[in-house]
């Protein structure tokens, strides 16, 4: 079996996070909120595979894609590297993993900011490889 590109999968997962938000998932407009935490979890958690696809693209903290790997690792792999992307790892921490992922923060402009950080991190990482 052919390896894929981590950068092409992160964005992969870019595009199931919005297929899953735009297909499955009520939107307010009013209110500017979605409806059911339960997609914006699912949206979370492939956004944050993706910025873990691609931080492994670069980094390699993680020696077997079966083991977890503590944040602080990434962190202190990416500290060395580029400070930018350290402050987009802790937003993305933050916004994707802790708000999306667990919380399933229903306000659009929150979710949207975690595609945009997502995206950022994946075309910093591919910037980083090459």
């Amino acid at each position: 079996m052919e390896k894929k590109d981590p950068i092409e999968e992160a964005r992969r997962y870019v595009d199931n996070a919005k297929k899953t938000l735009s297909e499955n998932e009520e939107y307010d407009p009013v209110l500017r909120r979605y409806n059911d935490h339960k997609y914006v979890r699912a949206a979370g958690h492939y956004l944050w595979h993706a910025v873990m696809l691609a931080l492994d693209s670069v980094f390699h903290v993680r020696k077997d894609r079966r083991t977890r790997v503590d944040i602080d690792a990434y962190r202190e792999a990416v500290r060395k590297r580029d400070r930018k992307l350290l402050d987009l790892l802790n937003d993305s921490y933050q916004i994707l993993h802790l708000h999306m992922g667990y919380d399933g923060v229903l306000v659009k402009t929150s979710c949207d900011e975690g595609f945009r950080i997502t995206n950022d991190i994946i075309d910093r990482c591919e910037k980083l490889r090459a």
